[in-house]
């Protein structure tokens, strides 16, 4: 093979392999508009921001975490899915993925959290840590970044089988109907959870199965 052959190999690759990845982003919906909460419900300060960006800015004297309604719901109910996102947070945030929602009342009853914490740099994470699926299952490895620092999820949901990856790596892969949520209904809503601390999501993204 002389160089020119190799090049045009390369180029070819590199075409294939750049319309494939059009064509899987191509697949994903924006959950955000990027100019308003236009299919969300939420009575908490969410506020949208450049670059489709919606952060929470909490109100004197809001605290504690069982103010469902301040959670960002959306107006829909989702079943099989991949849920592409990015968070940051301050020092000690604390917020939550919530999937398949089956009471807007009681989001923690009636769904299931992915966690967002401030515990970068904690050694053997449990479920409560970030990238711990609450009362289940903790990471299989500590990949949250430092306070400040943009994170991302992709969070598979099929059936009984929910896959998370965060920052590249996955760190969930379990079978629901053999742990903890095995109860929990099989579709609902998605939310961002309240917790009276400052949090940003980003390119927030949802392909359905």
């Amino acid at each position: 093979m002389n160089k020119t052959q190799f090049k045009v190999i390369v180029s070819a690759l590199l075409i294939t392999t750049a319309t494939a990845i059009a064509e899987t982003k191509a697949d994903f919906v924006d959950m955000f508009n990027g100019k308003d909460l236009t299919g969300w419900q939420t009575t908490g300060n969410w506020v949208m921001e450049k670059d489709n960006v919606v952060t929470l800015k909490p109100r004197a004297g809001e605290e504690g975490w069982k103010r469902y309604d301040a959670y960002i719901r959306t107006e829909r109910k989702y079943k099989d899915f991949i849920l592409d996102l990015e968070f940051k947070f301050n020092k000690q945030g604390n917020s939550g993925v919530f999937l398949r929602i089956g009471d807007i009342k009681d989001h923690v009853t009636s769904g299931m959290e992915v966690q967002i914490l401030d515990t970068y740099g904690k050694k053997n994470p449990g479920p409560h840590d970030c990238g711990g699926l609450i009362k289940t299952i903790g990471p299989s490895k500590n990949m949250v970044k430092p306070a400040g620092e943009w994170n991302r999820y992709t969070i598979t949901m099929k059936g009984n089988s929910l896959k998370v990856v965060q920052n590249g790596e996955q760190i969930i892969d379990i079978d629901l109907s053999k742990s903890a949520m095995k109860d929990r209904p099989l579709e609902g809503y998605i939310s961002f959870q309240d917790e009276a601390k400052r949090i940003w999501y980003r390119n927030v993204q949802i392909k359905e199965l």
